[in-house]
């Protein structure tokens, strides 16, 4: 039986607010005197992605505190080694976060404390990639750019962007000036695309803002010249299989695209999304997705591997990775 666990391996789309844990939401209203919105069993309950959205939001609102935010992210490291990630590119959206509308620099500074401390007991390094919501404005885009470009925090990797494509419409041409800027300030670009849109989300994505990496994309099977295009780029996606399954953008793993995009030559990696919400595992989409497409020991390591290099981990990181991966038996 293969063990995913101890494969060597990166995460590269998955959100810190996708990751929190009953026990330190709860004690975060008992602490601020805040009324749960549902009973601890149904507290991560939502049936589609406008509800999942709302959730976020409200999770989100109950952290207040630094040290809350820094436990936090101590936390995302730990449940990362815990499913053999070697190296980790986490989201976080801060227009989720009411209480640091007004103080991104020291929410960065504060997840930053958290990852640093988590390193340092062992745990495998996180870089930060601060994220768009796509209903805000050109504006708003560029405000956030020129604020990651002016304190150049080392934890902070890349631009991104999220939210939901169907309700926000073309959101491409709004935001090309903020990524073209983020670009020129050597932030990486990844962005979420061809999951509640079309293939036309996916070709924005590429043409307008210059992703580098880009957050689901599945969807763009549907659009054979696409298809070739990310094959040719090699612009890798970065695939959450039981994220949209759970959210209805496939009715079941089988129908599900990835293998169909790994076999025309897109660079596909397995990802969670938000694990703590969908009680997913990084190891168990692996063996979800192996056992469903019949992946055999090279493959799945070609998938570990397309995830090292996906991911905007330090170069050193990246060898040392991929030379535990070469050696790997499975």
């Amino acid at each position: 039986m293969t063990d995913y666990i101890a494969l060597p391996k990166a995460e590269v789309h998955i959100h810190v607010e996708g990751c929190f844990e009953a026990d330190d939401v709860i004690r975060n209203c008992e602490e601020a005197g805040i009324p749960l919105r549902a009973p601890r069993d149904r507290l991560f309950e939502a049936h589609d992605l406008k509800s999942f959205l709302e959730m976020l939001d409200w999770l989100c609102g109950t952290f207040r505190t630094g040290e809350q935010l820094a436990v936090t992210a101590y936390k995302f490291a730990r449940r990362m080694a815990k499913s053999g990630v070697r190296y980790a590119d986490v989201i976080v959206n801060p227009t989720h976060w009411p209480h640091w509308h007004g103080n991104i620099p020291g929410m960065i500074d504060a997840f930053d404390a958290g990852f640093a401390a988590a390193e340092q007991d062992g745990y495998p390094a996180v870089g930060l990639c601060v994220s768009l919501l796509r209903t805000q404005s050109a504006e708003d885009a560029i405000e956030l750019v020129e604020l990651l470009s002016r304190i150049r925090h080392p934890r902070v990797v890349a631009l991104s962007i999220d939210g939901n494509e169907a309700a926000a419409g073309r959101t491409g041409p709004r935001f090309a000036e903020a990524f073209r800027r983020a670009a020129a300030a050597g932030l990486r670009r990844t962005v979420h695309a061809g999951e509640s849109s079309g293939p036309e989300g996916v070709r924005d994505a590429i043409e307008l803002l210059g992703a580098d990496r880009i957050d689901h994309g599945v969807r763009a099977i549907e659009e054979p010249a696409l298809v070739d295009l990310l094959a040719q780029r090699r612009i890798p996606l970065g695939i959450c299989p039981i994220s949209n399954i759970a959210l209805g953008v496939y009715p079941s793993l089988a129908e599900h695209p990835i293998d169909a995009l790994r076999k025309a030559g897109v660079p596909v990696s397995i990802n969670t999304d938000d694990p703590a919400l969908l009680d997913t595992t990084l190891e168990a989409s692996y063996a979800a997705c192996a056992d469903t497409f019949g992946w055999d020991g090279e493959t799945i390591r070609q998938l570990a591997a397309t995830s090292v290099h996906a991911s905007y981990a330090d170069p050193a990181v990246k060898a040392r990775i991929l030379a535990d991966l070469a050696i790997w038996r499975g």
